[in-house]
This record gives C-alpha cells, structure tokens and sequence, in this order.
C-alpha cells in the first residue's frame, strides 16, 4: 500500500495563501546579494516565492515586497523574467 507524501507547500509573499511548493515561483538572493528567478527551487540562498500569476507579479513589482522579503535590491529584469515564465505557462 502506497503511503501517500506530503506535498510541500510554501507561502506566497503577496497573497499571503499556502500553495504547493511546484504552484510557486521562486526568486532568489544568494550570498553575494545577487537577486534570480529560479525555476528550479533548488538554488542555495534566501528564497521568497510568489504565485505565478501577471497580477501578483505586478502588486509584487507595485509594493517592493521581493525587495524587503530578500533584503536586496530587486531590478525590473527579474520581473520582466517572471512575466516571461508566467506567459510561458498559460
């Protein structure tokens, strides 16, 4: 009898909801303070996640949360390259 595994959920920045972890993208500032979109989940550093939709991103990109959530200044590229993976999955 197959027992079945707990999904990992983690909590968007903007909307507040849990979420499966895979639901979420994941931006993150490494130990040089550099700020990426990582796809993955996998890259090492302090991570902040976001559901994948345009509007979240933009109340994101509105409020500066990413910003205050990594500590580090976040450029417009990183959500210009959310949108891309947003626009991607739709």
């Amino acid at each position: 009898m197959a027992t079945k595994r707990k999904v990992p959920e983690r909590k968007c920045i903007v909307t507040g909801e849990m979420k499966p972890k895979k639901e979420l993208i994941r931006v993150v500032r490494n130990k040089e303070g550099e700020v990426c979109v990582d796809p993955t989940g996998k890259k090492n550093g302090r991570g902040a996640y976001l559901t994948g939709t345009l509007d979240v991103i933009k109340r994101a990109e509105d409020s500066n949360i990413l910003s205050r959530q990594l500590n580090a200044e976040v450029d417009a590229s990183i959500y210009e390259e959310l949108r891309k993976l947003v626009s991607q999955d739709t």
